[in-house]
């Protein structure tokens, strides 16, 4: 495998673009799904999640409260969840709650995309993946590591030997690289596209939906509002926790190959959740290659940076060198500058 550089990705790496941490996910989707309803008319919630679900509730011919009391549900308990994907899976057998955690999903983080210094121009032109917001974001400095010495005819080639495990369900990084691409190197959109095509990106909990020049089905623009009927079909490509690890998965299975196979780890603005680390496990025990870590901790406490470093190390099963910094992840890339380049 000729990848050697993986990097893993995190909500608090999305943050500097202006996307919502974890935490603030979850307040959003208990505002939307909070549903109070009188003679009919809406009072509090999401209009377009709200219309969803009573579309779907004609459409399988089941009683529209059924969906609006799972919703309420969600939206009283998830304060006292550590993260609405764990909320999910703890009510992993009910298909109605999934449903209901799925479209509050999408909606919230189109919506965010919307509002994000990645957001498209007033009027509809490209982004400015050169603005003061986007270079205080760890895109920059990323990309920067990512081109650098590397002429246009060599570039296809460096993004082979990158892996992005992306466990938001945002499209930030694809939608800044492929405007950047064209900036720098006057890239066609054809080709830009197909650049991107070259990194082995992963989302292993899904995405709101495929950017539209992947030319892929159930495509959505970035921070697009979809129609009720687009929500719903978006709402197919998020995956809860168990959706998300199954073993049988080809695109597990590639995830802890890369893993199994990198000189160099990066985890970026990671929770280090139980789950999602045995989701990225080398699949072989002692993995040949002993790889170097880096990771952001920004906030993080010294005792649970020992947790931490011990959740690396088990994940080849043996003692590494694993550089922690309490750094956001634009000034990670800065303290790291020349570790990290390829």
């Amino acid at each position: 495998m000729s990848n050697n550089t993986v990097f893993v990705i995190g909500s608090g790496a999305s943050e500097e673009a202006d996307l919502p941490t974890g935490e603030d996910l979850k307040c959003t989707i208990s505002k939307y799904l909070d549903i109070e309803r009188d003679l009919g008319r809406l009072v509090t919630g999401d209009p377009h999640i709200y219309r969803s679900l009573i579309d779907i509730a004609r459409e399988r011919k089941e009683a529209e409260i059924e969906y609006i009391r799972h919703a309420i549900h969600i939206s009283e308990a998830l304060p006292l969840a550590e993260s609405i994907d764990n909320f999910l899976d703890q009510h992993r057998s009910n298909d109605k709650m999934a449903l209901c955690g799925k479209l509050a999903i999408v909606r919230c983080i189109l919506e965010a995309e919307n509002k994000s210094s990645l957001r498209y121009g007033e009027h509809n032109e490209k982004p400015d993946v050169t603005s003061k917001q986007i270079n205080k974001s760890w895109y920059n400095p990323f990309f920067k590591i990512l081109t650098a010495n590397c002429v246009k005819s060599e570039i296809a080639k460096r993004f082979r030997s990158v892996t992005l495990v992306i466990f938001n369900y945002d499209r930030c990084i694809e939608h800044f690289l492929f405007y950047a691409l064209q900036k720098y190197y006057k890239f066609s959109e054809g080709d830009a596209a197909d650049l991107i095509k070259d990194l082995n990106i992963y989302h292993p909990y899904g995405v709101v939906g495929n950017l539209p020049w992947l030319h892929r089905k159930n495509s959505v623009k970035y921070g697009a509002i979809p129609s009720y009927g687009e929500l719903m079909k978006l709402s197919g490509m998020i995956k809860t926790f168990t959706e998300g690890t199954d073993p049988g998965s080809s695109e597990i299975s590639e995830i802890r190959g890369h893993m199994g196979a990198a000189i160099k780890v990066v985890f970026l603005g990671f929770a280090f959740h139980k789950l999602n680390m045995e989701l990225i496990a080398p699949v072989d025990s002692k993995p040949k290659v002993q790889p170097r870590c880096f990771a952001t901790t920004h906030g993080v406490s010294d005792s649970d940076k020992e947790v931490i470093k011990g959740q690396i190390e088990g994940l080849y099963k043996k003692a590494l060198r694993v550089d922690m910094k309490n750094l956001k992840c634009n000034a990670f890339f800065s303290e790291y500058w020349r570790s990290l380049s390829f």
